[in-house]
């Protein structure tokens, strides 16, 4: 186990491959394993780290930490890059990690080249009618969870993000997900804590636009445009006058269709823009 210690929290993590390094941060209560499925079909072409954000899984918190924030968070992947890259790396973010990326872009210039930010929960992003209900389904969900558990959230979550368990398609043979003790913490965590620290974040969106990090924000293919996240994505394109791209299936495509993921990321991700500095690491 690759360990390193942060203020308030000690992080794992996992490299694998050669190649320019790649963060893939994660969605929702997701760790370091969520894309076991992805991860091989890069690390032939990239240097890809994944990790546990601070208190999920094994990214245990100092005892007496304070509640995390998305400051936390955004410091915590600057100093993980600063040990695992000599330069500017690339990074893919899902939903919360798109909006850790995000954050990144902003608070920590110099330490992405690329990040491609697919459906970030980030209500900043939107207008003020759209902010206000993105908290609000935010808050309803935690509520859900205080009042009847996971048994209350996941329903709500699941509406939330446009996804259908019984229905929406997948690739073959993906590794199984249970949903177990650990996963179900993960859950408590990132519902009872990270829906706080986005909630509250006070980030200027602004500040987006003028970050030395190439910013590609991207859609799923089959996410319903009224998704809260897919909307973030339409709002931060038209912050940086860009277009979003589309990855395959929907607000978990990443993990739902791992191959079709690898191959559009290799393609975004591979040109000389995308690669900049990493470039000359080929």
């Amino acid at each position: 186990m690759t360990v390193l210690s942060v203020p308030g929290a000690t992080l794992h993590y996992q490299v694998e491959g050669s190649g320019p390094v790649l963060l893939l941060s994660q969605s929702g209560e997701g760790d370091a394993d969520r894309t076991v499925d992805l991860v091989p079909l890069l690390a032939d072409t990239f240097t890809v780290v994944t990790y546990d954000r601070r208190g999920l899984s094994r990214s245990v918190l100092d005892p007496a930490a304070p509640p995390v924030t998305m400051a936390d968070h955004a410091d915590d992947v600057a100093r993980l890059l600063a040990e695992v890259a000599d330069g500017p790396a690339l990074m893919a973010g899902f939903s919360m990690g798109a909006a850790i990326g995000l954050q990144v872009a902003a608070r920590h210039p110099g330490v992405l080249g690329t990040l491609i930010a697919h459906e970030p929960v980030m209500p900043n992003l939107l207008p003020d009618a759209g902010r206000a209900d993105h908290v609000a389904e935010l808050t309803a969900i935690q509520q859900a969870y205080a009042s009847g558990g996971l048994t209350a959230a996941l329903p709500a979550i699941t509406r939330h993000l446009g996804i259908d368990p019984a229905h929406d398609e997948t690739e073959d043979g993906l590794t199984p997900q249970p949903l177990t003790a650990r996963r179900q913490a993960n859950f408590g965590f990132f519902i009872g804590t990270e829906f706080t620290a986005v909630t509250k974040d006070a980030l200027d969106p602004a500040r987006l636009a003028h970050t030395g990090t190439r910013v590609i924000p991207a859609i799923g293919r089959t996410t319903r445009p009224s998704v809260h996240t897919y909307r973030c994505a339409l709002a931060l394109a038209e912050l940086l006058g860009t277009e979003p791209v589309t990855l395959p299936g929907g607000h978990n495509g990443n993990t739902a269709f791992p191959h079709a993921t690898a191959r559009t990321l290799k393609t975004l991700l591979t040109t000389p823009e995308a690669l900049g500095e990493q470039a000359s690491d080929l």
